[in-house]
This record gives C-alpha cells, structure tokens and sequence, in this order.
C-alpha cells in the first residue's frame, strides 16, 4: 500500500458537537494537499424491539435537513470514554421512555469515512419495559412502534434516509428475522 503522511493538523472551529480541522497530507506522489477532517466522540444508536417484535423508532425534526426524520433512538457519548452500551441505554430511555432488559452489539458504522472519524455503535434492545421520557429542553421526539416490513417499505420509498438508520433495519432485518438464520 502506498504511503500517506500527514504534515499537520490544524483546529480551524471546536464546535459543540464536533471539530473541524484542516489536515496538511503529502500524497504518494509526493504532493502535498489539504484535508478537512471533522473530529467526532463517537455515538450509539439502539434497534428497541417490542414484545410483537415491532421497532420503536422516533421521530424528530433535524435543522440540516430542515424536516422531520424517523430515526432508530441515538446520542453522541458523553466523552471519548463513555461505553457505548451505557449511551445505548441512557438514549433508550431518555428519547423513547423504555427500558431494556437485554442489549446486544448489532453492528458499528462509520458516517462518513471521506472527512469525519464518526464510530456508532448499534444495539439491539429486548425485554423493554415502558417509562417517561426525559428528553433535553430542545428535543421533541415522538414515538412510534413499526413493523420491519414497514420500515423497510420507507427506506425503499426514501423516507428514510439516516444512513444508520437503514443500516440498522437492513442488519436486524437479516440477523433476525430472515429465516436462513434460524
């Protein structure tokens, strides 16, 4: 494999959520080229499953696309040490009210691997147990249990679009419900 070196890497904004840099990289060829790169914590993102084996999934409006989405329940850690799992769960409970007896690792995504170092972790959560939500003063987040058909059906339709979103429904889809795997 072909040598990349990176010469520097320079704050250009520290942000709330993330960090922008402009990264200096000599190429292969020996040229030398600047890179933005966007500095991310991490998240975790939880697949909740029902007792009718429907997924709760929220809805909630989201400013860069300026609409409402309907996502899989997810946060950004709390630090670069936080367990994801322990994120899983507090997200869990924080945007949907529920519990979770059980949670087990589904897959890890990367966003977008051409500037930004953003790792999510998925889980899946089962056993829920209903509660209140507690969401933060500027979230409004409404809850809704679908089936994996239907969820399925919106993706193909581009109503869902968050990439771990798909990415989620698509691995549960076939780890769990597809028959090959029983």
């Amino acid at each position: 494999m072909t040598e990349f070196k990176r010469l520097s890497r320079d704050l250009v904004q520290k942000g709330a959520i993330i960090d922008y840099y402009q990264d200096t990289v000599q190429v292969p060829n020996g040229n030398v080229v600047k890179w933005d790169f966007i500095k991310h914590n991490g998240a975790a993102a939880v697949v909740p499953v029902d007792s009718e084996g429907r997924l709760i999934m929220v809805s909630q409006y989201r400013n860069a696309l300026d609409r409402y989405t309907i996502e899989i329940p997810a946060g950004g850690l709390n630090g670069p040490d936080e367990p994801t799992k322990d994120a899983a769960e507090r997200e869990l409970a924080e945007e949907t009210g529920y519990r979770a007896k059980k949670l087990e690792l589904l897959i890890t995504i990367r966003t977008t691997v051409a500037f930004c170092n953003e790792k999510i972790d998925i889980y899946v959560a089962t056993g829920l147990t209903p509660g209140s939500q507690d969401l933060d003063e500027d979230e409004f987040v409404d809850v809704k249990a679908y089936t994996v058909d239907e969820l399925l059906a919106k993706i193909y339709a581009g109503e869902i679009e968050d990439s771990k979103t798909v990415a989620a429904i698509l691995a549960y889809k076939e780890k769990y419900v597809n028959l090959s795997n029983i």
